[in-house]
């Protein structure tokens, strides 16, 4: 458990762990020093993601594949929903990029008490990097999932009759500001998530229906310019609305994009994160006496 105590450290000096104080104090000194530990969960939550596995990191790439070709199927040929004059496969490809690392973030980070509780009761260290590991190394997993985005933007480029609708230019660059906003509010959602499940293991199931329910309040498998008026403003308190948007016209060229949607989506990610940093220190104190 954590608690006042000295730890006599091989090299001769004392190193004193405290328990945090105050309802916000985000530990940066403690995380950098401990940034190879930063290092090495990152791969090891990479590499076990699919570890034993025939594919391996192939998966990666054919998750987004199989649901893009469920979406097309599902929702472009039997509900006929449009996509902006977008090919179907690349409207959905690219609402999916942002969408699968946001639900990847927080469904793994919001089990972080629970599924590293041996960790907890053995060793200190600095319990948010074991969250934002997570964000980190599905940044790799983002990347990876641009592969098929590429390969299916060159096909609809060069034989598509559809290739006027789509561009590709220099705004690509700005394409980690998107991916920032959405690792900050992933980051900000999983943390509460971790507090809340941390004592109520049942919650971390409910956490998991949320996500679903929250894809479709997103506008991957349908348009945002498709959205009635009187919707709309719903669908744009979404803090994952903006982002989402951002990142199509980004790699493609074509987004609806509203300023006040994307200060609405930015200052709810901010409120989010503070939050989750408060409720996340303030369950680490007792965590050892919970899980």
């Amino acid at each position: 458990m954590l608690g006042l105590g000295a730890v006599k450290a091989p090299t001769g000096f004392e190193l004193v762990v405290e328990p945090s104080r105050g309802w916000l104090k985000i530990p940066w000194n403690e995380i950098w020093e401990f940034r190879d530990l930063l290092i090495l969960l990152v791969q090891r939550d990479f590499i076990s993601r699919y570890k034993q596995t025939v594919l391996g990191p192939l998966w990666f790439i054919l998750q987004p594949v199989i649901m893009t070709l469920v979406f097309a199927v599902i929702f472009g040929r039997i509900a006929g929903l449009p996509t902006d004059g977008i090919p179907t496969p690349l409207f959905y490809l690219c609402g999916l990029l942002g969408w699968n690392y946001f639900a990847q973030n927080i469904t793994l980070g919001g089990g972080t008490f629970i599924n590293n509780s041996h960790l907890f009761g053995k060793v200190y260290f600095p319990r948010l990097i074991l969250p934002l590991s997570i964000v980190v190394a599905n940044v790799v997993s983002f990347a990876l999932q641009l592969i098929p985005f590429f390969a299916f933007f060159a096909y609809y480029k060069i034989f598509s009759s559809q290739s006027a609708a789509i561009s590709l230019s220099w705004r690509i660059l700005l394409l980690p500001l998107p991916l920032l906003h959405i690792a900050a509010l992933s980051l900000g959602v999983s943390l509460l998530m971790a507090a809340s499940t941390a004592k109520y293991r049942d919650l971390f199931h409910l956490n998991q229906f949320i996500v679903q329910l929250w894809m479709f309040g997103t506008p991957i498998i349908y348009p945002l310019s498709k959205v009635p008026s009187h919707w709309l403003w719903l669908i744009e308190l979404n803090p994952m609305t903006a982002p989402t948007e951002v990142i199509r016209l980004l790699l493609l060229g074509r987004g609806t994009f509203h300023p006040l949607a994307a200060v609405i989506s930015v200052a709810v990610t901010f409120l989010l994160l503070v939050a989750g940093l408060a409720a996340f220190q303030k369950v680490e104190r007792t965590v050892v006496d919970s899980v």
